[in-house]
């Protein structure tokens, strides 16, 4: 199962890229075959650990949109600067939308309904977080805390708690690689898109 799904994920994501690309034409089109290749062996390697982490549970194929889209809106953002509406959308829609069935199977509605308060309670940290540090997050951060507190609270309060937390320690580690990889004469802007990511795909896969 996890080799299956790791080979979707490998497949999954150039489609994903071609698809962001037509509908995104201001990102510039195709991203380079290495940058391809990257995301494709990380969401193939995001696939397979889920597929660890939930088996055959029903709320498995939400995560793995996660991941997919996860990786893509990371590459971007570290990229560009930018998490696109569309995309954030797609992820808080389609996530709901999964984590709905999920709940309807299982069945699992005190989960849902955590997850409803931990994308309230996630976006409304950031939004004040933002509102007070306009320089240190943007708005497209802001959105983005939305669906990932929605996937965090299914899981748990905990997990919501640490997830959020861990984002900003993630943040400030790129920040600090970044300034040394970067030349002094250049800004030492760093996206916070991916520290959040990568917090939430750490936090779901670490913590049962």
């Amino acid at each position: 199962m996890p080799l299956i799904l790791a080979l979707a994920g490998l497949l999954l994501s150039p489609a994903a890229e071609f698809v962001i690309a037509r509908t995104l034409p201001r990102l510039g089109g195709l991203p380079s075959l290495r940058v391809r290749i990257t995301t494709a062996a990380v969401t193939a390697l995001l696939f397979g650990l889920l597929a660890w982490r939930f088996g055959m549970a029903a709320e498995l194929p939400a995560f793995l949109l996660l991941a997919l889209l996860g990786v893509q809106l990371s590459r971007i953002d570290f990229t560009f600067h930018l998490l696109p509406n569309p995309l954030v959308l797609l992820l808080l829609g389609g996530g709901l939308a999964l984590l709905l069935a999920s709940a309807a199977l299982a069945p699992g509605w005190p989960e849902m309904l955590r997850a409803l308060a931990g994308g309230l309670i996630l976006f409304v940290g950031y939004l004040i977080l933002g509102l007070i540090s306009p320089g240190a997050l943007g708005m497209g951060d802001v959105k983005l805390a939305a669906p990932l507190g929605m996937y965090l609270g299914y899981l748990g309060w905990q997990q919501v708690l640490f997830g959020g937390l861990l984002g900003f320690v993630v943040g400030g580690v790129l920040t600090v690689l970044m300034l040394r990889l970067r030349s002094a004469e250049k800004p030492a802007e760093t996206a916070h898109g991916p520290a959040m990511v990568i917090a939430t795909l750490g936090i779901i896969l670490a913590l049962n």
